[in-house]
């Protein structure tokens, strides 16, 4: 079986003294490509700089999280499109909303998510949403923009399932990881009735690590653990998981 891994921050710090070990991991659990979805400019260099420790294995996204949106948000955005137009670059990811640390920029993490889109939709490039506590905030940015078909992942999907056909029906993939596995998780209803057609793996490393390492650091060779819960919710096999999940994401990405 083949899985992607459609975020993880391998980059992060939290990696440093073993970055090989958990490549090695990975591969071995049948992870053979690895989104990285990035941060803001301070981490651009070291996403790329592991990106090209296996240019196949890693696929980089440049872009500006929202908890990372502060005054300065027009001097990193500009970086941001400096970078997107000078590295190689797979979508423009990781953008958003997020309300759930602090609402003091809310308007300007929605100008900045605003920019990036239509971005992306200029490049014809996917894009990975966050969506923290702000699904209905991300739905008005994304109806004012009025794109007839947007792509890209519902990123930690945070929604119900008629909210999750709601994103389906734009154009959205609906990001699954470690939370789907939590006891009082909301995922399995959602994953129950949600064709696996619209669904993608994906970790968050080093974050939300799935049952039984909750709590501890994540890593990209958790997915088929993710997977297996997948499978058990919506009557399939692992297989047929492994497989959908990596159509999905091979077309999105084209990879």
């Amino acid at each position: 079986m083949n899985f992607i891994d459609t975020h993880s921050h391998l980059y992060l710090s939290q990696f440093d003294n073993d970055i090989d070990l958990c490549i090695s991991r990975s591969l071995e659990a049948g992870v053979n490509k690895i989104i990285l979805p990035n941060i803001d400019s301070e981490s651009v260099e070291p996403m790329c700089q592991l990106a090209e420790k296996d240019n196949e294995l890693f696929k980089p996204l440049i872009g500006l999280h929202p908890t990372h949106v502060k005054e300065n948000f027009e001097d990193e955005l500009n970086n941001i499109f400096t970078a997107l137009s000078e590295k190689r670059n797979y979508g423009v990811g990781e953008i958003g909303i997020d309300l759930y640390w602090e609402k003091t920029f809310i308007e300007e993490q929605k100008v900045a998510f605003e920019k990036q889109v239509r971005y992306a939709l200029a490049k014809d490039l996917p894009i990975v949403i966050h969506s923290r506590e702000s699904y209905c905030e991300i739905l008005e940015v994304l109806k004012m923009i009025n794109c007839q078909g947007y792509k890209g992942i519902f990123h930690a999907f945070p929604g119900n399932s008629e909210q999750a056909h709601q994103v389906i029906e734009m154009g959205f993939y609906i990001g699954i990881g470690g939370v789907v596995t939590f006891k009082n998780s909301h995922l399995p209803e959602v994953v129950s009735k949600i064709d696996l057609n619209h669904i993608v793996l994906e970790t968050d490393s080093p974050y939300l690590a799935p049952v039984p390492y909750r709590g501890k650091r994540n890593e990209s060779c958790y997915i088929p653990i993710i997977a297996e819960k997948i499978a058990e919710l919506s009557g399939s096999t692992i297989e047929e998981v492994a497989r959908h999940t990596t159509d999905n994401a091979s077309k999105l990405f084209k990879i």
